[in-house]
């Protein structure tokens, strides 16, 4: 081939056919003319580009496989090669394909095998090494496994050698892994019987977090030096990982003595970018338990390591271990604590420590001091310890909390939860609503979410905060969205006078419009009248998000059958096929069923939020509000059941499915135990946990099996979590409260079942 013309055929090429994530590929030859030109700002401009269109975040297209000719010539040629090898080899390594068939991109980069692979010999280390890893994510083994085995053999340079042994490893996990042993072997004297490669147990030493030194021995002795660099060494732990070869005490010394190891990292394995994090959750993912203790035993070393550098790089595997494993709080707390050796490695882990809560009890000892720190100013670190220990032990916080009241945002944000409103509500204590009292008695102090936060305290503590009525009712004016809503809770349960003070202060509130107070008049006195005059008033503004208002009216029941057409007028269009639009439409048909007690229009109206989500990808949680929605229809919704079966294969859309399935469709026409399954999945795959209970609490115990509940079983009871990916903060609170509904639900139904 003709490498001094490597565009030859760009201009015959039919590009408009083709699209990539900004539309049409019709701008793809200028690219390639510019990466392959002269002008090197224009190369660079180019190469984004079409690292942005092409391989847009991970995903490939038609352009990408229509591309990969043209890119392995410009690469070939000298344009760029190491850059443009990364780009080929996203591409052959992405499974996220849109509009193209499954593999016909990584099919396109194999292809070019016969030009890429003569790479691995350039004379530029940075070349070869991306070389490997471009061509082993082809997966053409017969064509480049020999070649990569070839360059294993002549190649010295560390990090090229490292990235040949990945990519052997890669091709051929099997030969990988004979490799990786050799390597890892090579660290004993070449005239000394090596040991046999002990399983690696638990010994008791290692259990307080010392490392094994009888093995560290062996493998670093004077009189022993590692014949191969640290990134190799690396490299083959990593190839012996993934082979799944059993975890041995000289793998356990050899990850220790590799620490720190983020220096270690490759720049294009980004899922092991911290080393000893990825070693664990490998560890981790074979889910069994001596590999979970192995894991634990390699954090727990890190931990109490006398290098900040090594125990920051432990901190980082011990914040994944407690993402991936239920196991992991309990017996890494000591550790952790054990690494709090002075202030910056408290504040290092005081996000993770708030993220474990009570699980970190133990921790609270470590925080309470630097918590406490200058309650009379602002104080970063001692506010974020103070967050934390609100969290982990809210008791022992709160008078903190209360000492640095309006200078401690972050502890104050914790203390309120915020971010999840099912949390139990912070500790009373009589410090705290003195001070909360002061803060919200001075509204012009305020700043950020305090008034939320403030307000919140005292909804949660209810009659326990009446102390707090005169400056709640006074806030009902300056703080309209928060103040109605704490006042209803904490006048709630008040003595008559109390609460004649709150349904004055909310009534002249709402006869001013404020549609928050008129609807906490409404939960403490049943007066329907000024909330309806104020869903007139939002209702028929037009042009606003009707969403809320729909909600509050929802709730009037036929009391709200005024507001029927106004409800009609806030529908969307038929061509509206946004996340907001469908959801608002979903909670108007709510609410017009609710006031009318009709269900044909609203039944409409979900019929058309189904038929527009169909069109997009990106509106599957809408598909699940609107499958939610249609199941308080009951058997009125009947002739939706064909557009909610078409929802059953999406496990994030399958949950809310479920019920809505049982609650209108015909019950000789399903198949009960099939939706148990379906539900199961939905959870095992975290697509949407809490919402597999709500189905399986709806089926009920006589529609599933032993499978079923062996499954349940495993969800439950098992180590792994099974909410692992969402908010951060909420992401172990959440998984503990699915956890501990799944047991609820396996007690009940196995009592049900049982004989």
């Amino acid at each position: 081939m003709d490498l001094a013309h490597p565009l030859d055929g760009l201009d015959t090429f039919p590009w408009a056919s083709f699209s990539h994530a900004y539309g049409t590929a019709e701008d793809v030859p200028g690219l390639l003319r510019a990466l392959a030109g002269t002008d090197p700002g224009e190369a660079d401009e180019a190469l984004s580009e079409l690292y942005g269109c092409v391989l847009h975040q991970g995903t490939v297209y038609t352009a990408s496989a229509a591309a990969a000719p043209f890119l392995a010539r410009a690469a070939a040629a000298g344009h760029r090669t190491a850059d443009v090898l990364g780009l080929l080899g996203g591409m052959a390594e992405s499974e996220d394909e849109y509009g193209v068939a499954p593999g016909a991109v990584r099919a396109a980069v194999a292809e070019q095998l016969e030009l890429l692979l003569p790479l691995l010999a350039d004379a530029e280390p940075v070349v070869r090494r991306t070389a490997a890893w471009a061509v082993s994510h082809t997966r053409g083994t017969d064509t480049a496994l020999p070649e990569l085995l070839a360059r294993w053999a002549e190649e010295t340079e560390p990090a090229v050698r490292a990235e040949v042994l990945a990519g052997i490893a890669r091709l051929d996990r099997r030969r990988g892994a004979a490799e990786a042993a050799s390597v890892l072997g090579s660290v004993r004297k070449a005239s000394a019987s090596a040991p046999r490669a002990e399983p690696w147990r638990p010994a008791t030493t290692r259990r307080s977090g010392a490392p094994d030194t009888a093995a560290q021995a062996r493998l670093s002795g004077h009189d022993q030096e590692p014949s191969e660099p640290a990134v190799v060494r690396l490299a083959a732990l990593f190839a012996r990982l993934d082979a799944g070869a059993s975890w041995t005490e000289s793998l356990h010394a050899t990850m220790v003595s590799l620490l720190p190891a983020d220096s270690l990292r490759s720049d294009f394995d980004l899922a092991r970018g911290e080393p000893l994090a990825a070693v664990v959750e490998a560890l981790l993912a074979r889910d069994l338990e001596p590999d979970r203790e192995a894991a634990f035993a390699l954090v727990d070393a890190a931990l109490r390591d006398d290098r900040a550098e090594v125990r920051a790089e432990g901190l980082w595997a011990a914040d994944r271990a407690c993402m991936l494993s239920r196991g992991a709080p309990r017996r890494l707390a000591e550790g952790l604590c054990a690494a709090a050796v002075d202030d910056e490695s408290v504040i290092g882990m005081a996000s993770l420590l708030g993220r474990l809560a009570g699980a970190a009890e133990p921790a609270a000892a470590v925080l309470a001091p630097l918590a406490g720190r200058n309650p009379d100013r602002e104080d970063d670190h001692a506010d974020r310890a103070l967050a934390a220990l609100a969290l982990v032990a809210p008791t022992r916080a709160a008078p903190l909390l209360a000492a640095g009241l309006g200078r401690r945002p972050r502890a104050l944000d914790a203390a309120t939860r915020l971010w999840d409103a099912e949390s139990p509500a912070f500790p009373y204590d009589g410090e705290l609503l003195d001070a909360v009292r002061s803060r919200l008695s001075r509204p012009g102090e305020l700043s950020g979410n305090e008034p939320w936060q403030l307000t919140a305290l005292l909804a949660g503590w209810g009659a326990e905060a009446a102390a707090a009525l005169p400056e709640l009712c006074a806030a009902v004016r300056h703080l309209p969205g928060q103040a109605p809503r704490a006042l209803v809770s904490v006048a709630a349960d008040c003595a008559r006078p109390d609460r004649d003070v709150a349904v004055a202060a909310l009534r002249e509130a709402a006869r001013e419009g404020s549609l928050p107070a008129a609807k906490a008049l409404y939960d403490l006195t049943d007066d329907p009248e000024p909330l309806l005059r104020c869903l007139e008033q939002e209702l028929g503004r037009g042009g606003r998000d009707p969403r809320d208002a729909a909600r509050i009216a929802a709730e009037l029941g036929s009391r709200g059958a005024v507001l029927a057409p106004l409800l009609r007028e806030a529908l969307s269009g038929p061509d509206e096929d946004t996340t907001p639009a469908l959801d608002t439409d979903t909670a108007l048909a709510v609410a017009l069923w609710r006031v009318t007690g009709d269900p044909g229009p609203s039944v409409t109206v979900l019929g058309s939020v189904f038929d527009r989500a169909a069109r997009s990808p990106w509106t599957r949680w809408s598909v699940a509000r609107a499958a939610r929605a249609t199941a308080l229809l009951g058997p009125a919704a009947r002739p939706l059941t064909a557009r909610l079966e078409a929802a059953l294969d999406d496990p994030v859309q399958a949950s809310a499915v479920v019920p809505a399935l049982i609650a209108v469709a015909d019950p000789a026409a399903l198949d009960h135990a099939a939706l148990a399954a379906t539900a199961l999945t939905s959870a095992e795959s975290g697509a949407d946990p809490a919402g597999a209970c709500e189905a399986l609490e709806a089926l009920g115990a006589t529609a599933l099996n032993g499978d079923h509940l062996r499954r349940l079983a495993v969800l439950a009871d098992g180590d792994a979590r099974v909410v692992r990916s969402g908010v951060e903060n909420r992401v172990i609170h959440q998984d503990e409260a699915f956890r501990n509904r799944a047991r609820a639900l396996l007690t009940a139904f196995s009592s049900e079942t049982a004989p």
